[in-house]
């Protein structure tokens, strides 16, 4: 029987090692020393610093993908940049490797595949390792998220994390540039990138659905302070509660914007670098996951199905429609909320998503 690892000792190892995206090169020696030490067979480097595992039974079955990210997330701290593990992929990586510890001697059928991503919070990891050839044998898709206090009480568990279709969109705006005491002269790429901003605040979609749309970034600076700038770069952060209503929400927004520059005399490009799709699960999948929570900790435990955020585990369900997907979160008690440089949360709790990756790996494979 190989030996069952402590997820708060993983964690605790991991923390201390946090790397950005595509750079997770210590986090993921880490992950493939620790799943050879279980004699795990590894493959590295897949879709860049990802690492997979294999855990297989004895009899023909079908292949359930476990699958934890890697990456942290850049701060700058006192004008210093500095990698900080604010969104917990840490503990993902943690409690995937000590299901990992648990699961070894024990799949009668079938496979376990152990997927451990990188990059997910510029969202490109998904996609490199589905380049890579990682979906080519799975029948089902597994993964697990920390969540913040406001989401999910510590000790509880969601059976689904509702995630939103995410997209990061720049416009870049063209104008003309004229002397500021001549101002008629030019095109205020400020003035067309302000009238842009709020043609977009007025787009309606159907108020049944959820989306968002705010601009997070505006630059425009000709270097002078009496010319007018004939350059904007926009940024806006799209948010879309289902993948139809994100299509809309990208063609009434290249609309608004290109239509309103055009009113101005100027040009506006629209760019969209990187995006991730909705949420799209497989209900009796999902079910299965709730009854999993309810059977392991009881009826009080299972929250209420949990939103926010984007996240790129989407991209596999996306990629491959036959696959049986399902992501679940788990309350530790996660404050201020994930993606604050000093977010904290109880490591205890870590132990209730090991079990219900092992609980589900058992449910699947038998």
């Amino acid at each position: 029987m190989s030996k069952i690892l402590d997820p708060v000792a993983l964690w605790q190892d991991l923390h201390q090692i946090p790397e950005l995206a595509m750079q997770e090169v210590k986090t993921s020696a880490y992950v493939a020393k620790t799943l050879e030490e279980l004699d795990i067979p590894v493959t590295r480097n897949v879709g860049g610093t990802g690492v997979v595992g294999y855990i297989r039974g004895e009899e023909p079955g079908p292949v359930l993908m476990l699958r934890a990210d890697m990456d942290a997330l850049p701060f700058t701290i006192d004008g210093k940049e500095c990698a900080i593990h604010a969104c917990g992929h840490d503990s993902h990586t943690a409690m995937l490797l000590a299901a990992a510890s648990r699961l070894v001697g024990t799949i009668k059928k079938g496979a376990v595949k152990l997927v451990f991503q990188p990059a997910e919070e510029n969202i490109t990891g998904a996609t490199a390792m589905i380049k890579d050839g990682v979906l080519d044998d799975v029948d089902y898709a597994l993964g697990a998220h920390i969540r913040p206090i406001q989401d999910v009480p510590a000790g509880q568990i969601c059976a689904g994390v509702m995630h939103s279709a995410s997209l990061t969109t720049f416009v870049e705006i063209e104008g003309r540039s004229a002397h500021a005491a001549r101002p008629h002269l030019g095109i205020n790429a400020i003035d067309v990138g302000t009238a842009v901003v709020q043609a977009v605040q007025a787009i309606w979609l159907n108020p049944a659905g959820v989306w968002s749309m705010k601009c997070t970034q505006f630059h425009a600076d000709a270097g002078a302070t009496n010319t007018v700038p004939p350059h904007a770069s926009l940024t806006f952060d799209c948010r879309a509660g289902t993948n139809a209503l994100a299509d809309e929400l990208r063609a009434a927004f290249k609309r608004a914007v290109e239509n309103t520059a055009a009113a101005f005399g100027a040009t506006a490009v629209v760019t969209e670098r990187g995006s991730c799709p909705a949420a799209e699960y497989d209900e009796d999948f999902k079910a299965m996951v709730a009854e999993s929570i309810v059977s392991l900790f009881g009826k009080e435990a299972l929250a209420k199905d949990c939103g926010g955020g984007g996240e790129d585990f989407h991209n596999f369900k996306m990629a491959k429609p036959s696959i049986k997907a399902a992501y679940f979160g788990v309350g530790v008690g996660a404050t201020p909320g994930l993606h604050a440089a000093n977010m904290t949360f109880d490591p205890k709790y870590l132990e209730n998503g090991v079990k219900v990756f092992v609980d589900m790996t058992h449910r699947v494979l038998g």
